[in-house]
């Protein structure tokens, strides 16, 4: 198997005067969403229960989970890693000044195991490159590291936010990338890590 990626060729714009330029945008191909009813049917078959007993396994974790979780604790997602809530706030100098409307936003923060992490960084990467009129313009296996990103932690400094953008050439705070489903992090082209979209994945 293999991540299906794909590259289109988009204008962005990098700075707000700055001028719109073309950059190839890579972005995973994703399938359709397996619902839990898919999810139970085949976890059911690889252990051998029936989809009811497992159908009642998954609600009790996923209650377990929540209440766990919301009482601060890290939760083990068993094969998968833990996760545990977080947020994202405004750092103040004066004590006085901390006040809940700080919080910018509450997240998800989830760790996966080491042999999940491998598994990703073993999984081979197809790219499919596609100009500004959606013609296909070229095919890559990749060969790249591997590189797995590590968890950020929680946020806690002055407009520190969930991260998880890169700088420099690429697409991070590109004004077409904001809503693509790429692993580009910025929702603002003013302000990079301000794109959380509620789940931290390293």
């Amino acid at each position: 198997m293999a991540l299906k990626i794909k590259a289109r060729e988009k204008k962005l714009k990098f700075s707000q005067d700055g001028p719109e330029v073309w950059r190839y945008v890579m972005q995973p191909d994703l399938y359709s969403t397996l619902d839990s009813e898919k999810v139970i049917k085949e976890a059911a078959i690889r252990s051998g229960v029936s989809e009811g007993v497992m159908q009642a396994c998954w609600k009790g974790a996923g209650e377990v989970i929540k209440a766990w979780a919301t009482e601060g604790h890290s939760v083990a997602l068993p094969g998968l890693g833990n996760m545990r809530f977080g947020l994202s706030a405004k750092a103040v100098a004066d004590v006085n000044d901390v006040k809940s409307s700080l919080i910018r936003t509450r997240r998800i923060v989830f760790t996966p195991t080491v042999a999940l992490k491998d598994e990703l960084a073993n999984t081979a990467i197809q790219i499919t490159c596609y100009d500004r009129n959606g013609e296909i313009v070229k095919r890559v296996t990749s060969a790249d590291s591997g590189t797995v990103e590590e968890p950020e932690g929680d946020t806690t400094g002055d407009e520190n936010t969930t991260g998880g953008s890169s700088t420099g050439s690429d697409s991070s705070t590109g004004s077409e990338t904001a809503g693509g489903g790429s692993d580009t992090g910025g929702g603002d082209p003013q302000n990079p890590g301000d794109g959380d979209d509620g789940l931290d994945q390293d």
